[in-house]
């Protein structure tokens, strides 16, 4: 079976023959197929915390309140925004390129300010209007938070509103979208899309892929229906990721839009049963990424010049991490990987230790440091045998919002700034 482990199997042995032998003792919960995180260990995780683990109990706190904010927010839809992407179709996603700013004043003649120039780093606020981007992020993380906290309580309203989230973002026909990225990040009179805003899904679009496998366990509300309906939506999806000018032009890219691509292409080819296409991707990213992505000091050059430095060296290492974490399940050990020069993804998590840790300053430009953005990659690679990030562990700083490393172990980018 797919994603599963011997210890998940031995798990599931020892509660069933506890239901048979001891009065009121629960069923072993299913363990979610899920691509990037382990289900055998949320089956376990699930298992503690029906047995009143007191630890898990408390960091279960921090994520059922994240999951009940979004009890009353939503459902979104691509089709409500005020105009449509070019060409017309208000169900193609847009988004607007978020380091492009208006060169002048816009006027009648000039609505828009052209031409647009970039400032790298300086978030231009009009992204955050008249375009799907921030519902889009809505979405990813309502259905991630809502189906893990539907998983560990069995609480069938977040189940409820997570199918109601994705259906009316991903399925109804009036408010569906289109199974394509034509016109991400587009430039205002410049481009009506580009290859670069694959990254718009490629930062979290995975964890609605898990969000969807935990959903496969039973949860209530979600229907075969639904299930087959978002199983072509992705294959559609990783087919144009595999096959469109844009899918390949970002596939090319030399730095963390190239891992991002791999992450995301590995898991949809998990999720809608074409692993040999998983782990050909993952097994590639050692030569193709790794290789002239990581120097054999761990740091990571092309992330290094950006003017945000730290964010964008966490950032390729959550698509890193979450990429060793699909290669799992295919029979691929990214993490015992050495390049030529001695690269690796350890020694990219331990060159960011000292500033992990408040031990040293970041030695490089950073426009905002947040400390805690290392927090998820450093739990990763601790947890797949880094001794140094293990010490690192107790000294790391907890996210806004709480560590839920234990309930859902795989990185995610915790520092809020996107592109």
């Amino acid at each position: 079976m797919r994603g599963s482990s011997r210890a998940a199997v031995l798990l599931a042995a020892v509660v069933a023959f506890a239901a048979m032998v001891v009065p009121g003792a629960q069923a072993a919960p299913r363990a979610p197929d899920t691509a990037v995180l382990d289900g055998a260990r949320l089956q376990q995780t699930k298992v503690r915390l029906d047995h009143g683990d007191r630890q898990l109990r408390l960091v279960l706190k921090d994520l059922t309140a994240r999951a009940d904010t979004w009890l009353d927010q939503g459902p979104w839809t691509v089709v409500d925004k005020p105009r449509p992407a070019p060409g017309g179709d208000v169900h193609d996603y847009l988004s607007q390129a978020p380091y492009w700013w208006p060169s002048t004043a816009p006027t009648d003649g000039n609505p828009w300010g052209c031409p647009y120039v970039q400032r790298d780093g300086q978030r231009n606020p009009e992204v955050d209007s008249g375009t799907d981007r921030q519902d889009v992020e809505r979405v990813f993380d309502s259905a991630y938070d809502l189906s893990l906290a539907w998983y560990y309580t069995g609480d069938r309203r977040y189940a409820e509103k997570a199918g109601q989230i994705l259906r009316t973002w991903f399925l109804d026909p009036a408010t569906r979208m289109n199974p394509n990225l034509n016109h991400a990040q587009f430039i205002p009179c410049k481009y009506d899309g580009r290859a670069i805003g694959i990254i718009d899904f490629s930062q979290s679009y995975t964890s609605v892929v898990d969000a969807l496998a935990i959903l496969a366990t039973g949860a209530p509300g979600w229907t075969g229906a639904d299930r087959s309906g978002m199983a072509r939506w992705n294959s559609d999806f990783r087919d144009w990721l595999k096959n469109s000018d844009f899918g390949r032009e970002e596939g090319a890219a030399a730095n963390n839009h190239g891992t991002f691509y791999d992450m995301q292409l590995a898991a949809l080819a998990y999720a809608t049963g074409d692993t040999a296409l998983a782990r050909r991707t993952v097994l590639d990213a050692r030569a193709r990424r790794i290789d002239p992505q990581i120097a054999g000091d761990g740091s990571q050059p092309q992330e290094l010049t950006r003017t945000r430095s730290w964010h964008y060296s966490t950032f390729d290492l959550v698509a890193y991490t979450r990429l060793a974490a699909i290669g799992r399940h295919v029979g691929v050990d990214l993490w015992a990987y050495r390049g030529p020069d001695g690269q690796s993804l350890f020694k990219a998590v331990d060159y960011l230790l000292p500033a992990a840790t408040g031990a040293a300053a970041w030695p490089h430009p950073e426009l905002e440091f947040e400390r805690f953005a290392a927090s998820d990659v450093v739990q990763a690679a601790a947890d797949a045998g880094d001794r140094a990030a293990r010490r690192a562990v107790p000294l790391l700083a907890e996210p806004p919002g709480g560590d839920l490393w234990q309930l859902r172990p795989a990185a995610e980018q915790l520092d809020s700034i996107a592109g």
